[in-house]
């Protein structure tokens, strides 16, 4: 699993992968802040309607 410091370093690729599967997510769905990574899921969650378990596989696993 990714760190939350990779997360922040990848973001910009990662930030690309969610937009073209969840076509849905705008720019301000994406904000990411550091520390905030429940904040971020919570609004994917939200947006998207997967489980915080389905994001987290995605954005770490890859």
């Amino acid at each position: 699993m990714a760190s939350k410091l990779e997360l922040k370093g990848e973001w910009n690729e990662m930030k690309g992968k969610l937009k073209e599967k969840y076509g849905e997510l705008t720019d301000d769905d994406l904000v990411y802040a550091e520390g905030q990574e429940d904040q971020l899921l919570g609004r994917l969650q939200q947006k998207t309607g997967e489980s915080k378990e389905k994001l987290k596989k995605f954005l770490f696993s890859e």
